[in-house]
């Protein structure tokens, strides 16, 4: 017990995560460590106290009264350390340790490992663990430090910044096409074979008209349905169906006649692209500089546009 008595910081660090994860054995997987070593740490936290800080059944877990009060002390001393850390060590300006991010699996695969490369070769003390999941963050129980995300915004109890919008086009293979009428409008939509991307579509599809604005919303009847961007541009260019995509994954493939850009005066809602993290009262240098970098590149990737006005973000920049 000594030697872990001696590291309060790592307790009080090991402490907070058995909390916010919601067990002692979701901590031990986020720390990379055993659940024999977490509980250790948490009784010698509560020995060194002099209090008890959980009360633990099989299936539930409880915080004291003086557990509440630990935790609520513990977060804000690690966050002083933290600050602390980074003044000692000069690196305010110089990024170090591990940033945990997660990112859209296609987005995250193609569109930002030019600029993350970048960014590592800019910040050679740094490292990222880059997780690529397309469902939405859950930061606390993923030990996530910031996510990109498309689509709805995250966890309102978390910091979001609404950065730019995915546009997303009707494409179709020009030998899909070639077996029905012209399509001329939405309607006519509906008599072709679909690929859905079920995060976002499965069984009906709303296009708005680009000038007017006018809205359509159209049933379909899809031969696969999948969760991968991916998956949807290749069978889309097997002929398999008519599919919605983000303009950028089929930008090549429009300009060497690959696919068809189908009614393009009608288009899907854009997808807004979040960038988000949780509120914390100390944000170290390696997450303010990945943040920096993402406000200023993710505007101008290759088939972004910028958010509608109407919009609006909940966002605090980091101190």
């Amino acid at each position: 017990m000594t030697n872990e008595r001696i590291d309060r910081i790592e307790l009080m660090n090991t402490f907070i995560r058995i909390i916010e994860s919601g067990s002692l054995s979701a901590a031990a997987v986020q720390l990379n460590t055993t659940q024999a070593t977490v509980s250790r740490r948490l009784k010698s936290l509560e020995e060194m106290l002099g209090c008890k800080l959980l009360l633990r059944t099989t299936h539930a877990m409880k915080l004291t009264d003086d557990g509440e009060r630990c935790y609520q002390h513990a977060k804000t001393v690690t966050g002083h350390w933290m600050m602390l850390e980074d003044d000692l060590r000069n690196a305010g300006d110089e990024p170090v340790g591990t940033l945990r991010v997660r990112a859209p699996h296609a987005f995250g695969q193609q569109q930002l490992i030019a600029p993350l490369t970048q960014f590592l070769r800019q910040y050679p003390q740094m490292n990222v663990e880059w997780m690529l999941n397309d469902k939405a963050p859950l930061f606390v129980t993923e030990n996530i430090d910031c996510a990109i995300h498309l689509g709805a915004q995250p966890d309102p109890s978390t910091i979001s910044v609404l950065l730019a919008e995915v546009p997303r086009i009707v494409v179709a293979a020009p030998e899909l096409l070639a077996g029905y009428p012209p399509i001329d409008q939405p309607e006519a939509l509906t008599a072709l074979p679909w690929v859905a991307l079920n995060l976002f579509y499965q069984q009906e599809v709303t296009l708005r008209q680009v000038a007017g604005g006018e809205t359509r919303t159209l049933a379909i009847a899809p031969r696969l349905s999948t969760d991968s961007l991916y998956a949807v541009r290749e069978t889309v260019l097997a002929g398999l169906g008519v599919g919605i995509v983000s303009a950028w994954i089929v930008a090549q493939d429009l300009e060497q006649g690959k696919l068809v850009h189908v009614l393009p005066e009608w288009q899907a809602a854009p997808l807004p692209v979040w960038l988000a993290y949780p509120y914390s009262r100390y944000y170290p240098a390696r997450l303010r500089k990945f943040l920096e970098l993402m406000r200023e590149i993710l505007p101008g990737l290759m088939g972004m546009q910028p958010p509608e006005r109407r919009k609006k973000s909940r966002s605090s920049r980091p101190a």
